[in-house]
């Protein structure tokens, strides 16, 4: 994890400007306030800047980004990830679209035999719902997205490698696996990685600086 070039060049300007508002830090660098507002925020929490009421933003002399990266380093995603809504592939689509929407998910991963065989999102769902399909007879292994084409992560791995899947890959959780060890190709789904524990993390981490 980096800062990047802009908020270097906003750290910059801090520095030589101080006491500076976020207006002219704006101006400074030919943006509106709303656009370097994230920048700020970010900035601010990390601690490298400070900020005063009706005075503006000044350099603390510190920099806490070190120490907050090394530590979000360390945290694995059996730390963080979330129970998963996993589903047999002879369920029928409806069924699982009754499940889904009951648990408030984006998408239920699909077992063959007891271990991972594919993922079927509301996309997937709503495409299906407004074909021809018999929804209560059809079973959803035939219309989810089959392994090898699905992306995971197991338990040992960096949430920064997870997040960094996420992106890559535009969804928004993975399945978290187990593999079998008389076969590897046999991935037992443990938990679930989010967009949203991402966010809850970087909020309890920020909450405790």
């Amino acid at each position: 994890m980096d800062l990047t070039n802009r908020q270097l060049r906003i750290i910059e300007i801090v520095k030589k400007e101080a006491p500076i508002t976020g207006d002219e830090i704006a101006n400074k660098l030919g943006l509106s306030r709303a656009t370097i507002r994230p920048d700020l925020t970010i900035l601010t929490m990390l601690n490298i800047l400070g900020a005063r009421p009706k005075v503006g933003y000044f350099y603390t002399g510190k920099n806490e980004f070190n120490n907050f990266s090394k530590q979000v380093k360390k945290i694995l995603v059996r730390d963080t990830m979330s129970v998963p809504v996993v589903m047999d592939e002879n369920i029928s689509i409806y069924d699982v679209i009754v499940g889904l929407f009951l648990d408030n998910m984006g998408s239920v991963f699909i077992t063959s035999e007891g271990y991972l065989a594919g993922v079927v999102s509301r996309k997937d769902l709503l495409r299906s719902a407004l074909g021809k399909l018999d929804l209560q007879n059809t079973p959803v292994g035939l219309i989810m997205t089959r392994m090898p084409n699905i992306a995971y992560v197991t338990e040992e791995t960096s949430i920064i490698e997870a997040a960094k899947l996420i992106e890559e890959k535009e969804v928004d959780s993975l399945p978290v696996v187990r593999v079998a060890k008389e076969n590897r190709d046999k991935l037992k789904v443990v938990g679930r990685f989010t967009k949203t524990n991402i966010n809850n993390l970087f909020v309890e981490l920020a909450r405790e600086d």
